[in-house]
């Protein structure tokens, strides 16, 4: 399985079963298993043109190593300059199924106190990028999320379907998230999403302290506009090949 993994390059960041068995030495039925193994893993992902690339449960472990490419790459120059601006937490995730991975985060000593670390995963609902990542999600997904009881973190959590599905519907239509003491009873977060063309692949937030409204219309402008800066450098430089939907447990390996 590490031969495998190891047949991916930044020059073939993509590869055929065949391709794999080639390059691993083995006969297909072998790499057909092995693939299979990994991607019940999260080791590799499936892409729309059917080709494998390296998943995203290798990209969580690469996160805990000092360095990182695409998506984080892209985004730090925005996320440091909107550190500079509001010195909060600046926090950047993706989805994996239904939670939230957290790919990079800044934070003042002084910042207010989060539960989340780079690394780390989170439930969707309660969080700001969470809330903005589960509004752009497949409806399967949105949907497996309302019918599980949802965890109450703090008295301000949302615990009822209806009103969350109502929250998502408002943040599908503004392009903006705000988790308002939710996870701490003295944070608030505002979150966007981060584009690659048409689908939402990640989302950015600032965590400014509860007790002040006006913190948060303060860093509301600027967690738009870094958002939409990230999007354009992955548009502009990642392009296509963005995983689709992991399979489900019934999904046979073609």
């Amino acid at each position: 399985m590490l031969a495998v993994l190891d047949a991916f390059t930044r020059e073939r960041p993509a590869l055929t079963l065949s391709e794999i068995a080639r390059a691993v030495g083995v006969p297909l039925s072998t790499a057909h298993r092995l693939v299979g193994e990994l991607r019940r893993w999260g080791g590799l992902e499936r892409d729309a043109d059917g080709r494998f690339r390296v998943g995203l449960r290798l990209f969580e472990l690469g996160a805990l190593a000092p360095r990182g490419l695409g998506l984080r790459e892209a985004a730090l120059p925005f996320m440091e300059d909107l550190y500079e601006v509001t010195h909060q937490n600046v926090q950047l995730a993706v989805r994996d199924d239904v939670e939230v991975l957290f790919v990079e985060r800044f934070a003042a000593r002084d910042a207010v106190t989060v539960l989340t670390q780079v690394g780390g995963r989170f439930a969707l609902p309660p969080t700001g990028v969470g809330l903005v990542l589960l509004a752009y999600a497949p409806v399967e997904v949105q949907e497996r999320v309302l019918a599980a009881p949802l965890r109450r973190y703090t008295p301000h959590t949302i615990t009822d379907p209806r009103t969350l599905r109502r929250v998502l519907a408002e943040v599908r239509r503004t392009g903006l998230a705000i988790s308002d003491r939710q996870v701490t009873a003295d944070a608030v977060s505002a979150a966007a999403p981060i584009h690659l063309g048409d689908a939402v692949v990640a989302a950015l937030s600032v965590v400014v302290p509860g007790d002040s409204p006006a913190a948060v219309r303060a860093v509301t402008p600027g967690v738009r506009a870094a958002a939409r800066g990230i999007s354009r450098v992955l548009t502009q430089s990642a392009g296509a090949g963005w995983p689709v939907e992991p399979p489900s447990a019934a999904d046979e390996l073609r």
